[in-house]
């Protein structure tokens, strides 16, 4: 890239605010009172995003006499549920290529209980007038290169001959660039119905007011410090209290696991995004984008990119960034060297939109996990549960979590908790300095692919056949 045009389309941050768009809203509601002194409950829920909220509300609706408290460290959506892209897919596998070569034998049902969940998320956006922007627009997975237009010729017609390509279309260069103009695609497949478009902290406040409405008692600002039996339940101290519970869910994903043993099987991931400015009615022209699908490229260092409700363009992805120690700290939400590289990206796919300028710039951590897609799990002879590694695409598959962690906590033997995805668990990562390495290893290695027409060199096919890798 040469010095001028990186220049040139750095200008355009140079009014960005280093904090996630979706928090910045005046709408955001107010958190709710720490807790100080004693609880009990018949459920106690870790964590405040997604994972937790889904859990509480169901629990509730399962049982609206169960008694139910929901603890979080900071507020609620804070973390990774108010500062993702917004894509919430129907696939529990991450994708369903990973999911195929997973599980084959269960990927109808896989499809099937992952096609159900987001009707049910659509039927609670309805029930609960979760304010959250919910648009059924599906996503095109788009190519940017001669051998991605291939590959994705080839992964659409094994869809067909496997009986899994229903809603999905492939759409060669003249068909992809109808539906959202680029000089740089050269194909996509249009999954029609299996993504919607939301706004994803609206969709946390929502939540919160839903299980406030319940009767949860939410008390924010209140981290859960450690976790022991108390008699027949557990108990959990917090600052200024404690809780005693019949049961525990965590829903903490990328924060330490108050199961230790929980914790070798995920490392954090940091990644970026921009935000445009609204664009203008003729900026918008200039793109199409009519359906306003969600949409990624099929690099290995992909890029996902979304129209928001007020037509501004989120630009996030390419960068996955992973610190020794798998440390997670509030310094590394910010990184103006991946920003100043999206922002070339952007401005490369959308010629058309030079001048416009990028409002707001910012990151956080996924939880990601060697399989790429979330494992569960229980403790404590049952009396916890857990899921976790959901690897950024989370902000459907948690709900679909959140039924399997009440499942396993009731002890019932169901069509979710019979899946080899839920009874079985991802290999964890090695102990540093292994795990820096072998990620280290693996992102140069998908960078080189992507800069070689795809070739996997042999330390990526090792990994294939050992069922690993690293994402985000």
């Amino acid at each position: 890239m040469a010095p001028s045009a990186m220049s040139r389309w750095t200008k355009a941050l140079s009014e960005a605010q280093p904090v996630p768009y979706w928090l910045e809203d005046p709408g955001k509601p107010h958190p709710e009172p720490a807790l100080t002194g004693a609880e009990t409950c018949d459920l106690l829920v870790v964590g405040g995003g997604y994972s937790g909220l889904w859990t509480a509300l169901i629990a509730k609706e399962r049982d609206p006499g169960r008694d139910v408290v929901l603890l979080e460290g900071r507020e609620a959506g804070w973390a990774a549920s108010g500062r993702n892209g917004g894509f919430c897919a129907a696939s529990l596998t991450h994708g369903l290529p990973n999911g195929l070569a997973r599980w084959p034998e269960e990927i109808h049902k896989l499809e099937e209980l992952g096609a159900r969940n987001l009707d049910e998320i659509e039927k609670a956006v309805a029930r609960h007038d979760l304010d959250c922007e919910f648009e059924r627009t599906g996503e095109i997975d788009v190519a940017t290169e001669t051998y991605q237009a291939w590959e994705l010729r080839d992964w659409y017609e094994q869809m067909e001959r496997e009986g899994l390509a229903d809603g999905v279309d492939f759409l060669d260069a003249d068909a992809v660039r109808e539906q959202v103009d680029s000089p740089t695609f050269q194909a996509g497949l249009w999954d029609r119905r299996g993504v919607a478009m939301l706004n994803p902290a609206k969709l946390a406040w929502g939540l919160k007011r839903a299980c406030l409405r319940l009767g949860v008692r939410v008390y924010e600002h209140t981290p859960a410090l450690d976790l022991k039996p108390y008699g027949a339940g557990m108990a959990v101290r917090t600052p200024y209290g404690s809780v005693r519970a019949r049961k525990v869910a965590l829903g903490t994903n990328i924060f330490p696991n108050l199961v230790k043993r929980v914790r070798a099987y995920t490392v954090p991931v940091y990644d970026y995004a921009l935000m445009t400015e609204p664009l203008s009615q003729e900026q918008l022209a200039s793109v199409g984008w009519k359906n306003r699908q969600g949409l990624g490229d099929s690099a290995n260092q992909f890029h996902y990119f979304r129209l928001s409700a007020d037509n501004r363009i989120l630009w996030g992805g390419y960068d996955a960034i992973h610190h020794y120690g798998g440390r997670v700290r509030r310094e590394y939400d910010d990184r103006p060297e991946t920003y100043a590289k999206l922002a070339g990206h952007f401005f490369t796919c959308f010629p058309q939109l030079e001048g416009v300028r990028f409002t707001h710039a910012w990151g956080g951590a996924i939880d990601t996990c060697s399989r790429f897609s979330a494992f569960f799990g229980t403790a404590h002879q049952g009396k916890v549960s857990y899921a976790a590694g959901y690897t950024g695409l989370g902000v459907g598959a948690t709900r679909f979590g959140a039924e399997v962690m009440l499942d396993l906590l009731a002890g019932e033997v169901t069509e979710r908790t019979s899946l080899e995805m839920v009874r079985r668990k991802p290999l964890p990562f090695p102990p540093e300095p292994f795990a820096w390495t072998g990620i280290a290893l693996t992102k140069w290695s998908l960078a080189r692919a992507d800069s070689h027409g795809g070739r996997r060199n042999l330390w990526l096919r090792t990994m294939d056949r050992l069922g690993l890798g690293f994402d985000s």
